[in-house]
């Protein structure tokens, strides 16, 4: 089984380092661009049934641009144009620009000030949010007419919530904030777990994206964190941090700027752990597919339908994995936010006086 798998990662590693080094620059239309599939975009794609363009909003020179997509941007602006239309002729399909890179910029070629244009990780962050509306409006609005509060929760969907309101409550805020302080910060972790949990499972979806593949996601829920833990931390907390308590004096100057650099590895390693486990995931489960097209231009189309199915099935048990990875990445998140926030709001004068 052991030869069988590292007979599968070399092959892996063969074909795909052949094609990278052969194709980068070929300009085969065919290729698939597999950093593509996971990188923002300004359009939702469809294919092969839409690709719908989304609004572009640019601040440049002291004023706001509104242009409802990029193709009416190229078609209407003077000030602005697809970056590859800067040195070349700009395509043109049925009598209008079509866009290229989506890349928008001045017509100098210089990037605009600021671009707040919507993008595909955006949309789909916003549905992560509708959804939970969704579904915890009627859920709180069941608990305030006291069905699962003062009777058993009633039906599959609110069970299902149910048990992890209580998992996220009990397991995890009670168990690392303690008992004084944990009901303050539950309503943060739960809506932190779920967010999560949802722009992870659209990432599943057939032409989803999941936003937790964008840093500048991952960045701001670390942010969140980071926030809470600083602005409710105790004094305790912060003489651990500035004049680590029953230490000598000259090993105190020695941890003072260790716990200075601990502040903010910490909201780091939440950021990447997160980017980096969504990401990979999508990029594998396109890398496998792949393979039976970088079979048919080495091989022929006879070797790549005769091996498909390896690469299909492969496929499959990734995104089993994947889905798996979802759920434990939200949870991972989650208990170490509450690990962080317990670490800084707990007080440890009595151990001191221990």
């Amino acid at each position: 089984m052991k030869q069988f798998l590292r007979f599968i990662f070399l092959i892996l590693l063969f074909t795909t380092g052949i094609t990278v080094i052969s194709k980068a620059d070929s300009g085969n239309e065919n290729r698939v661009d597999l950093i593509g599939k996971v990188v923002d975009h300004n359009y939702l794609d469809f294919k092969p049934l839409a690709t719908i363009e989304l609004p572009r909003l640019i601040y440049d020179d002291g004023s706001f641009y509104f242009y409802r997509s990029t193709t009416s941007l190229l078609n209407t602006s003077e000030n602005f144009t697809d970056a590859a239309y800067v040195d070349f002729e700009p395509t043109v399909e049925e009598g209008r620009i079509v866009p290229a890179t989506y890349n928008i910029v001045r017509t100098d070629g210089q990037p605009p000030a600021f671009d707040f244009s919507i993008t595909s990780h955006l949309v789909f962050f916003w549905i992560a949010a509708i959804v939970m509306f969704l579904i915890f409006i009627p859920l709180s609005t069941r608990y305030r007419l006291g069905t699962g509060r003062i009777s058993e929760p009633r039906g599959a969907f609110q069970n299902l919530f149910e048990t992890l309101v209580v998992f996220i409550r009990d397991d995890i805020a009670l168990q690392n904030i303690g008992p004084a302080r944990y009901q303050q910060f539950t309503p943060y972790l739960l809506t932190v777990f779920f967010f999560i949990l949802f722009m992870n499972f659209f990432g599943l979806m057939p032409w989803g994206v999941s936003s937790t593949a964008d840093i500048t996601v991952t960045a701001v829920l670390a942010l969140l964190t980071f926030s809470a833990t600083q602005i409710f931390a105790s004094k305790d907390y912060w003489k651990h941090v500035f004049w680590f308590p029953g230490v000598p004096v000259p090993i105190k100057f020695i941890l003072m700027p260790v716990e200075l650099i601990g502040l903010f590895t910490k909201p780091f390693a939440l950021c990447i752990r997160l980017f980096a486990n969504m990401a990979s995931g999508k990029i594998l489960i396109f890398s496998l597919l792949g393979t039976i097209f970088i079979f048919s231009d080495l091989f022929g189309s006879g070797v790549a339908y005769g091996t498909s199915w390896i690469w299909v099935l492969l496929t499959l048990f990734v995104y089993l994995i994947k889905a798996l990875v979802s759920f434990i990445q939200a949870y991972v998140f989650t208990i170490l936010s509450a690990l962080f926030i317990g670490l800084s709001v707990s007080d440890h004068s009595e151990e001191h006086a221990h």
